[in-house]
C-alpha cells in the first residue's frame, strides 16, 4: 500500500491524506484491490475524478444562462425559470434529478439528497440503495453526506463502483484507455489519468508497460484532427468538447454550447469568444 507521504506527494492538494490512506489500507485487501497495478489505477482514476482527491460532492452552482444551455429540457424549454434557480445548487438538483435514477419528484428532495458524492461520484437513489445493501451500510440512505465527509464511506462507495464495473480487469492488463472509458464514457482527461497512474506505480516500486497503444475502439478521436470548433460545427470533436464542459454531448455546436463555452473561457482566463481553438481545447480537454 502507498504511504501517507507518497500519497501527499502524488496529490498535494488533498486536505486529509492520512484519513484517505487509512481507509484504503483497511478496505483494499477486503475487496481485492491488492496489487500495485490495481492500487495505482484506483488512485489515478479517483484522483482525476475528484480533482486531485479534494472534491467529493457534485457542484451544481450554475448561472441562469448555463441552466438554459445545459438543462434546457427543464428550464429554457421546460416549466422552470432559470433566473429563479440560478446559483441555488439544492433547488437545481431537485429539478434536474427528479423522477429518475430512483429519485422521487422535485418536492421529495431526492435530487439533492442523492446527488453525486465520493471519489467516483455515486448519483441517484437507486445507486445509493444498491451500494447500501451490497456493502451493508444502510445508514447512508438517511445520511448520504457520509460519502463526501467520511473517507471510509467515500472509499467504500468508490470500491463498490469499481467492482460493479469489473475495473480490476483493466487494471491488471494496464489498459488505462478501456479503464477510463468504463468510468468516463469516453477518454476525457486520459493524459492526466495516465500521468497519475505512472507516478503511483513508480511510488509503489513498479513500472508501467512501455506503451498505452492498446487496440483502439472504432470511435477513438485524434485530438490533432479536431481543428477549430465554433457555432455550427458538428461531429465527434464537438461531442468531446461538450463532455468536457459537462453538457449534453449531441455533437452539435449550437447557441447553448456557445454560452457554456464562453462562461468556461471567462472563468479560466481565456478570451471568451465562444470559439474552441488550440488554446481553449488544450486547456479544456486536459482538465476534462
Amino acid at each position: 500500500m502507498i504511504s501517507d507521504s507518497q500519497f501527499k506527494e502524488l496529490f498535494p492538494r488533498c486536505s486529509d491524506a492520512s484519513a484517505w490512506c487509512d481507509a484504503m489500507r483497511e478496505l483494499f485487501p477486503k475487496y481485492e484491490i491488492n496489487t500495485p497495478y490495481r492500487i495505482a489505477a484506483f488512485l489515478a482514476q479517483c484522483g482525476h475524478e475528484s480533482g486531485g482527491w479534494r472534491v467529493f460532492s457534485e457542484n451544481l452552482n450554475y448561472s441562469a444562462k448555463a441552466l438554459d444551455a445545459v438543462f434546457g429540457k427543464y428550464f429554457a424549454r421546460g416549466d422552470h425559470d432559470a433566473e429563479e434557480y440560478a446559483r441555488n445548487p439544492e433547488a437545481i438538483a431537485n429539478v434536474v434529478y427528479a423522477n429518475r435514477m430512483g429519485n422521487g419528484p422535485t418536492e421529495s428532495g431526492d435530487g439533492w439528497n442523492y446527488r453525486g458524492r465520493g471519489p467516483i461520484q455515486l448519483t441517484g437513489k437507486n445507486n445509493y440503495l444498491a451500494f447500501a445493501e451490497d456493502m451493508d451500510c444502510p445508514e447512508v440512505i438517511d445520511n448520504p453526506d457520509l460519502l463526501s465527509e467520511d473517507p471510509n464511506y467515500g472509499i467504500l462507495a468508490a470500491i463498490w463502483f469499481w467492482n460493479e464495473n469489473n475495473l480490476n480487469k483493466y487494471s491488471d492488463t494496464q489498459d488505462m484507455k478501456k479503464l477510463t472509458r468504463r468510468i468516463n464514457g469516453g477518454y476525457i482527461g486520459l493524459e492526466d489519468r495516465i500521468h497519475h497512474w505512472e507516478e503511483a506505480l513508480h511510488a509503489l516500486g513498479v513500472e508501467s508497460c512501455d506503451s498505452q497503444d492498446h487496440e483502439e475502439d472504432e470511435d477513438d478521436i485524434d485530438l490533432e484532427d479536431i481543428g477549430v470548433l465554433r457555432k455550427g460545427s458538428r461531429g465527434d470533436g464537438v461531442k468531446l468538447m461538450q463532455e468536457a464542459l459537462g453538457i449534453d454531448a449531441d455533437g452539435i455546436f449550437g447557441a447553448g454550447t456557445e454560452i457554456v463555452l464562453k462562461e468556461w473561457q471567462d472563468k479560466n482566463g481565456l478570451d471568451a469568444d465562444g470559439i474552441a481553438g488550440p488554446s481553449t481545447l488544450g486547456q479544456l480537454l486536459d482538465e476534462g
